[in-house]
């Protein structure tokens, strides 16, 4: 029933979804391009029931309270403290060896605010736990949901974020201005 409401929902936003099932691949980490705004997490929902996929996502602390913590929960939602200096990165890469499944979507730039650069964790967790990363562009203006080919690091994060960084430009999200921007010198 989820699956179908969700899949309603979705065309009468006008979005539709191309790319290879994700499914198939039992372990991955979803790269989610741009996150500029609340919408970005009712899309991401929206794509789990309908197509369905199997992911789950990492939130800041402050969302997992009362009333709303069983439902973020409930949707795949684990709380991070974004303000303590833990290893996150050795965290989930110990989820990945402790499950045969396990998909986990992390939005690069880590924040809906404008950044200058991606965050690291998501590149490094898939390269530590030796699963493939798999683009997934929000796109509003096209009302396009992309997911990617499986991408596997190479552990040379100054070639691959040059890749990674090809393959999401002119992606529009929801607020183009507060999507994570490159300069040509830094590709």
């Amino acid at each position: 029933m989820l699956e179908f409401i969700s899949s309603v929902i979705l065309k009468l936003w006008g979005f539709r979804v191309t790319g290879p099932d994700p499914e198939v691949i039992p372990k991955k980490v979803y790269a989610v391009y741009p996150h500029t705004s609340n919408w970005d997490f009712l899309l991401g929902i929206l794509i789990k029931f309908a197509i369905p996929i199997n992911v789950n996502y990492v939130g800041k602390e402050s969302l997992f309270k009362w009333p709303w913590a069983w439902l973020f929960r409930w949707l795949g939602g684990i709380p991070v403290d974004r303000k303590k200096s833990t290893n996150f990165v050795d965290g989930m890469v110990n989820l990945y060896k402790k499950y045969d499944r396990l998909a986990f979507a992390i939005a690069p730039e880590g924040t809906r605010k404008r950044v200058q650069k991606f965050k690291t964790g998501f590149y490094y967790i898939a390269h530590n736990a030796n699963v493939p990363l798999i683009f997934v562009k929000f796109d509003f203006g096209n009302k396009l949901v992309a997911f990617s080919e499986p991408f596997y690091t190479t552990g040379v994060y100054a070639d691959d974020i040059k890749l990674i960084i090809n393959h999401f430009k002119g992606t529009i999200g929801e607020n183009p201005e507060l999507a994570c921007q490159w300069e040509e010198e830094m590709i």
